[in-house]
């Protein structure tokens, strides 16, 4: 495992990351990717990404779609050791 603690956003920090692509949304209205790059300090292309998203559905594609990756397999149960 790359990250002991499971790595990635806490539920709180996606929730705080949505929040910026909501402000986000609301100036790609009418702005340029590089404005809304320059004021939100990512690149043009992470602008375009969201303008695209946007685009193609809504204020909905910017929702965080919840953690990452494969769900773990293992069950919580401990094992015995021989």
């Amino acid at each position: 495992m790359r990250y002991p603690d499971g790595g990635g956003l806490t539920a709180e920090e996606r929730d705080r990351r949505e929040q910026v692509l909501f402000a986000a949304a609301d100036l790609l209205d009418g702005g340029s990717d590089r404005e809304v790059a320059r004021q939100f300090r990512v690149t043009r292309m992470s602008a375009n990404r969201w303008r695209r998203a946007l685009a193609s559905g809504g204020r909905q594609a910017l929702v965080s779609k919840g953690p990452g990756g494969a769900r773990c397999r293992l069950d919580a149960r401990p094992t015995a050791c021989p």
